[in-house]
């Protein structure tokens, strides 16, 4: 037995180099499943900062109307939202959407 290792001796250690560099290749913290896993997490990033740069861009346009040049419109329509405040003679309707009493 110890014969037959020593003449196949090269191939058995190229054999487990090619297991253990085939293992490394799918594993690891540098492998394909890893690479697919960190991919998805960078996609998901790339679509919350899109996201989050509308949101700012919004919230600036609205913060603009309210100290540069004052926009009466705006600040009604902010005072109607949050006060659930009307004019004489309207009806006010409040509509709640699902889970809300």
């Amino acid at each position: 037995m110890l014969d037959k290792i020593k003449k196949n001796y090269f191939i058995l250690i190229i054999t487990f180099l090619f297991m253990y560099f085939f293992f490394n290749l799918l594993g690891g913290d540098r492998g394909l499943i890893s690479f697919l896993k960190k991919k998805e997490i960078y996609e998901e990033l790339k679509t919350k900062q899109t996201d989050l740069k509308s949101k700012i861009q919004e919230l600036e346009h609205k913060n603009s109307l309210l100290t540069e040049n004052i926009d009466i419109d705006f600040i009604e329509i902010l005072i109607r939202d949050k006060f659930l405040f009307g004019k004489e003679g309207e009806t006010t309707y409040i509509i709640r959407t699902n889970g809300q009493n």
